[in-house]
């Protein structure tokens, strides 16, 4: 039995468990109460072949959605536990701005489920943050969800796979050629992981995956660095008319 298993019935008693988003009691420190759980939007079946995008029933198994079709995208699949709705959008927040890093656990399970089963030939990488960000901020939510994904896989966790070179401005508001012109340089190997990166299995982890920008441009510096493979595994992901599927 660890520490923190042998001290949990005295952390209860201290700071009995509730729910993290509207405090109602729960059994457990980790987790949310039924109504929280019940309104979280979870991707189903059937789905795009090649980015998990969810279909209306009736699609057949292996089809494509119009947007991979129109641009077939670099990654090798995404991996989202949520659909972006209110519940999942208040865990990220919380997780991101709001210091609750014992969210990770729970939301990282979320994600495992989504997950390829993953040996020790894979790498897990988050995407990265800017130094002077993550000096303000104090840590990067996206390697606390890589840290806790690594401790239930035997894949290995690398922190510093990537390298935010420059600091970005928020790209919500953005058009497509403007994300690209503001990341272009932006992200890039870090020279120290050469090795390791070459022929790798990637899984790049990321909290929420919005446009897609971001980690896309991840996805392409870790594909010229010669990544075999790269799934992007998020918690939750924004495609609001896949909402009406759930």
């Amino acid at each position: 039995m660890s520490l923190s298993q042998a001290l949990a019935p005295l952390v209860d008693l201290v700071f009995p468990p509730r729910c993290p988003l509207c405090g109602e009691g729960i059994a457990a420190q980790t987790g949310l109460c039924s109504r929280c759980w019940s309104e979280l939007a979870i991707p189903g079946e059937p789905s795009c072949a090649t980015c998990s995008r969810p279909f209306a029933d009736g699609v057949g198994e292996g089809s494509v959605c119009a947007p991979c079709l129109a641009e077939p995208p670099r990654h090798d699949g995404i991996a989202a536990a949520t659909l972006y709705n209110d519940v999942s959008r208040k865990l990220v927040l919380s997780l991101k701005h709001g210091n609750r890093i014992s969210l990770a656990p729970m939301m990282a399970g979320l994600m495992l489920p989504k997950l390829p089963f993953m040996d020790d030939s894979w790498l897990i990488a988050p995407v990265p943050l800017h130094r002077w960000r993550l000096w303000k901020r104090g840590y990067n939510q996206s390697a606390e969800l890589a840290r806790e994904i690594g401790k239930a896989t035997k894949a290995s966790h690398c922190v510093d796979l990537l390298e935010r070179r420059k600091a970005t401005p928020s790209l919500g508001g953005l058009g497509r050629s403007a994300r690209k012109r503001v990341l272009t340089g932006a992200i890039g190997l870090n020279p120290r992981r050469k090795a390791v990166v070459k022929g790798a299995k990637v899984v790049l982890v990321d909290d929420v995956r919005t446009s897609g920008a971001t980690s896309d441009a991840c996805v392409s510096a870790l594909k010229r660095a010669g990544a075999g493979k790269v799934v992007i595994a998020c918690f939750a992901r924004v495609l609001d008319e896949a909402l009406d599927l759930t």
